[in-house]
């Protein structure tokens, strides 16, 4: 992962897929994605689902998308109290 994109807000995104299997469409089957995406578009995820529904049999079921940035800003915290020591 280059910091260019993480500096652009590129993030680790994780997907919960589920779906119907082709030979029973009644049960339902899960894969997980994991990639870096940029929130909250994610278009690296809208191209795999989409060559999901064009190229594979099963049918989606659902999408459970969870993001987290790998960049933040660093916590502050004021002091509560000052000493000195001698």
């Amino acid at each position: 992962m280059s910091l260019k994109l993480l500096l652009n807000d590129y993030r680790l995104t994780t997907a919960e897929i589920l779906y119907h299997m082709p030979d029973h469409p009644g049960l339902l089957q899960t894969y997980v994605w994991q990639d870096y995406d940029k929130a909250p578009q994610y278009p690296v995820l809208r191209r795999f689902l989409d060559f999901w529904t064009r190229e594979l049999d099963g049918p989606l079921h659902s999408v459970k998308v969870a993001g987290q940035k790998l960049i933040v800003p660093p916590e502050t915290r004021v002091a509560d109290a000052l000493l000195t020591l001698h």
